[in-house]
């Protein structure tokens, strides 16, 4: 399909994550450039904007205001929208001999619907890639002090409510990385134009996009591993003070008893 964005040299791909997720069950087929994924017209002069169902929009030559404007559209199909997007760019400059990504900028033979929907892809990975890394990276801080806490005097101060509760966040985390996202797949604009898999490789070298997914992982395992381990060790000293309990009853029952016996004898 021809774009109108076809006539110009350069133009700029902005990301934005605008929420947990965007429903775009909404869309028309009969509106949309493409379905796979959903790719529509964003303003009169030929910008395109890609949506994908994990909260994130990427726009191709489309100015600020009309970008407000397409937002404020998508408003009531997002889930927990943020307060505060998260934003990644990437210039794109055509009529190049072939392709390719250096220092944060793509150079392009020619723009095509596919090539957008392709860097649109990457950006977007990157972009939650980004979210994610920020959250489970506030949580490695916080869990930190906690295992040392065990490693100097043998107990946590936390509850074993909220270290449940990190280990589903983490849980979350992976549940979105795999299930919604898919990010550790290639996007399925490949399977159609295969030619452009060294341009997608091109974008994952430049965003780092296994190398971050892999740390992610390792971080999340960690985390929860670490979590279990502490919860596991909460749970431990709360049976222990319920076996000293049991052993109180036990001997309150035995010192009743023997002042009854006594009464009876004395008696």
């Amino acid at each position: 399909m021809k774009l109108a964005l076809t006539n110009r040299q350069d133009l700029k791909a902005r990301a934005l994550l605008l929420g947990d997720r965007l429903d775009l069950r909404a869309f028309k087929i009969a509106d949309c450039l493409a379905t796979t994924p959903l790719t529509l017209e964003a303003d009169a002069d030929g910008g395109i904007a890609v949506l994908f169902r994990y909260g994130v929009v990427v726009f191709f030559g489309v100015k600020s205001l009309d970008e407000v404007r397409f937002i404020d559209t998508l408003k009531p199909l997002i889930t927990n929208p943020y307060a505060t997007p998260e934003i990644e760019e990437m210039d794109i400059h055509c009529g190049k001999s072939g392709l390719g990504v250096q220092s944060g900028a793509v150079s392009l033979d020619e723009i095509s619907l596919e090539k957008m929907q392709v860097i649109a892809d990457a950006l977007s990975k990157s972009l939650l890639l980004s979210l994610y890394e920020k959250t489970v990276g506030s949580e490695f801080d916080k869990i930190e002090p906690l295992a040392q806490q065990l490693a100097t005097h043998g107990k946590v101060s936390a509850d074993a409510k909220t270290l449940l509760s990190k280990i589903g966040n983490m849980l979350l985390i992976e549940h979105r990385m795999v299930g919604r996202a898919e990010l550790g797949d290639k996007p399925e604009t490949l399977w159609d134009y295969p030619q452009l898999g060294g341009l997608y490789a091109s974008l994952e070298d430049e965003f780092e996009l296994p190398e971050r997914q892999a740390a992610l992982e390792r971080k999340l395992g960690l985390i929860s591993d670490t979590a279990q381990t502490l919860a596991d060790v909460w749970d431990n000293k709360q049976l222990h003070k319920l076996e000293w309990y049991v052993i109180g009853l036990i001997v309150f029952e035995i010192i009743i008893s023997l002042f009854e016996l006594g009464d009876k004898f004395f008696h």
